[in-house]
């Protein structure tokens, strides 16, 4: 009698055992799916939607600043044409692998000129308020320039010192080829919040 007590016992214990084994393991499946599912959901969003980037050198300036660190809205131009003065990042015809980020300065169909350190589109001279320093580089193009259908002409804010789509290597940006909007800076925290 007392024998088949610890029998049933150890059977009660077992399957308590097992049971929390078995509980165990469906919260391990369980939290690996979660992990998975963020993964994806992470993925899809940096891939599709916002990406983060930080500004190399200072072609931007004084709009941004090397290490700044930006968020990236790609799904913008999905819906949207790109328009004037916004900021874009895409990657360097000579590298790939390489992303700059300019500001749209021209749209397709325009005319662009480069007179005497100022832009002129369609014969109109372009104020540009963000301009620190008058323009000593015309680049390697001939100017007045057609900007072709579906690109974009852009240029960085520190005009002396960016590399941009008045030289060929850059030339004019398609718009497949914009990886999105530079809408929001992250870093540095006292510069944080929309960028203009």
């Amino acid at each position: 009698m007392v024998f088949m007590e610890n029998k049933d016992n150890d059977s009660a214990e077992s399957k308590e055992k097992t049971e929390k084994i078995n509980k165990n393991f469906k919260e391990l499946l369980e939290f690996i799916r979660d992990l998975i599912i963020i993964f994806v959901l992470a993925m899809f969003l940096r891939t599709f939607v916002f990406e983060n980037t930080r500004v190399l050198g200072p072609s931007m300036e004084p709009t941004l600043h090397d290490g700044d660190l930006i968020i990236v809205n790609k799904l913008e131009y999905y819906f949207t044409d790109p328009e004037r003065g916004e900021i874009i990042v895409f990657p360097y015809k000579g590298d790939p692998s390489k992303q700059y980020i300019k500001r749209i300065i021209a749209l397709p169909g325009e005319v662009i000129d480069i007179r005497e350190g100022k832009v002129y589109i369609n014969g109109e001279l372009y104020e540009e308020e963000y301009i620190l320093e008058e323009m000593q580089l015309r680049g390697d193009i001939d100017f007045p320039y057609a900007i072709p259908a579906d690109t974009y002409f852009v240029m960085g804010d520190n005009r002396n010192n960016s590399s941009d789509s008045r030289y060929q290597d850059v030339g004019t940006i398609e718009k497949d080829k914009i990886i999105g909007h530079a809408v929001f800076r992250l870093w540095p925290i006292n510069k944080f919040g929309q960028i203009k």
